[in-house]
């Protein structure tokens, strides 16, 4: 049985509501078949052909294989990570952790890029926040480390 994210949606922003910019999916040149962990509107510049948002719990919803972006609640990142392990396709945008899940996600992707110290989020009220930790750009699967490989951030692992 899959535990659920959350009790309650919530409808107005959380600290966990910072939204990737559209100019890093400019770059990635990528559409994608789902974003797993969209808030409830979605975001209008994710190149995304679907989502689930808090109401839809993404982590109860079967992903299928398909071409997954997720940029996950950095406060329980855990479940969401190792779902997208076992998805097994796509981009996952996750701060650094000491946790296992975050050595686990280092060995299996196929691709990492760093995003720069000053990489900034998207808030809801279009607002740019930088946020105290360092995020990295996983990727699993051919297509998803081209679209790395296609972004000004660096060199993909």
């Amino acid at each position: 049985m899959q535990n659920s994210l959350f009790n309650v949606v919530s409808e107005s922003t959380t600290t966990n509501d910072y939204y990737t910019p559209k100019w890093l999916f400019d770059e990635m040149g990528l559409m994608f078949d789902i974003d797993v962990a969209a808030p409830l509107q979605g975001i209008p510049w994710l190149p995304a052909k679907r989502w689930f948002s808090q109401a839809d719990d993404g982590l109860a919803q079967e992903w299928g294989g398909e071409l997954v972006w997720m940029n996950p609640p950095f406060s329980n990142a855990t479940p969401w990570v190792r779902k997208f392990m076992d998805n097994g396709n796509g981009i996952a945008l996750v701060p650094v952790s000491r946790s296992k899940w975050f050595a686990e996600i280092w060995e299996c992707a196929d691709g990492i890029l760093t995003t720069p110290p000053d990489f900034k989020f998207e808030r809801p009220d279009g607002k740019s926040q930088t946020i105290s930790f360092q995020t990295f750009l996983f990727a699993l699967g051919e297509q998803s480390v081209a679209a790395l490989e296609r972004t000004k951030l660096g060199r993909v692992r």
